[in-house]
């Protein structure tokens, strides 16, 4: 029987979400690619202890997640049930809906019959009668965003989420879905944008400035780019790897000469700190605070202990910051 870590809130910081009560862990474990039938439930399980004896106590899930959609979702659920039915109240379990899950014209986007709908199958799968917090997954364009919000409201209301998060939003949607929300009586928890070193579209385009000015929180996911800001890439592709797969989220023709390039001397930088160019990059979007928490995957318990060893050096000086930079920008 798995007994959890006296030590496990030692070490990790956690961060208040915007103006709400929750704080959250400043590195949270995504269950995108890791949890299915596919990989071997030990391992599976093992990931998860040594991330919550760590101080990882956010799980963060959507309906989609496996493959096959649902998967990881119902992996979960088997490992609450067997290592940490004693520890609900110590987890922050998230999931999320508006991507397709099934066919028909109910099965994604962001009608309230599908985001209600889907939210009982997620609570099914991993068996419970809550989850923290619900997120909208992605804008649609063809329904009122007052619909969209009006059923996140409904979840809290119904008992079945605490609280609610959008992902994929522009700052302009996000400032409209918070106003809505507010007036609903439900405020916007939380936002889940794509943000990198490589991929800085949240402060290009006016994201951060809105959840800043909204005091909303925030929790990116692809901190690593999809492996990218790993040492996997340091030489070109290795066999196994995403893009040698030609994975739809990357594929070989993105590994060019020039971001090896850039790879190779963001890692230098990273040596200087005394990190893996992993911790470099979760430290880099989690610098100054801005970021409540960063999405990390992992296949390995080894890999959690890597990404969580990034929380020792959170702080840059201007001169890191400004190499870091030219480096990305050249």
């Amino acid at each position: 029987m798995y007994t959890a870590h006296p030590d496990r809130y030692a070490d990790m910081p956690y961060r208040r979400s915007g103006r709400s009560g929750l704080k959250l862990p400043a590195l949270s474990l995504g269950l995108w690619h890791n949890f299915g039938p596919d990989r071997p439930v030990t391992t599976q399980r093992a990931i998860l202890r040594r991330a919550f004896d760590l101080g990882v106590t956010h799980f963060d899930l959507a309906n989609n997640y496996g493959p096959p959609p649902g998967a990881a979702e119902s992996a979960f659920g088997e490992a609450l049930r067997a290592d940490f039915a004693a520890y609900r109240d110590e987890l922050v379990i998230s999931t999320k809906a508006g991507y397709l899950m099934w066919p028909g014209p109910y099965g994604e986007w962001g009608s309230r019959k599908y985001l209600l709908s889907s939210l009982d199958q997620s609570l099914t799968r991993m068996g419970l009668d809550y989850v923290d917090i619900f997120y909208s997954h992605r804008p649609d364009p063809a329904t009122p965003l007052e619909e969209t919000m009006g059923a996140l409201h409904s979840a809290v209301q119904q008992g079945k989420a605490l609280y609610v998060g959008i992902s994929n939003y522009s700052a302009e949607q996000t400032r409209e879905a918070a106003r809505i929300l507010g007036e609903l009586g439900t405020p916007l928890l939380i936002h889940q944008p794509r943000y990198s070193m490589l991929d800085r579209r949240p402060e290009t385009e006016g994201l951060l400035d809105a959840l800043d000015e909204l005091q909303v929180g925030s929790i990116v996911f692809s901190p690593l780019e999809q492996g990218l800001l790993t040492g996997r890439y340091l030489d070109g592709i290795p066999e196994g790897s995403r893009a040698a797969s030609d994975s739809p989220f990357l594929n070989s023709d993105a590994v060019t000469a020039d971001l090896v390039g850039q790879l190779r001397d963001l890692d230098d930088v990273a040596k200087g700190r005394g990190q893996t160019l992993a911790q470099l990059a979760l430290s880099w979007v989690l610098r100054g605070g801005r970021v409540t928490s960063a999405l990390i995957g992992a296949s390995s318990p080894q890999q959690v202990e890597d990404c969580v060893g990034a929380i020792g050096n959170l702080d840059f000086d201007a001169e890191e910051l400004v190499r870091i930079d030219a480096i990305v920008n050249r």
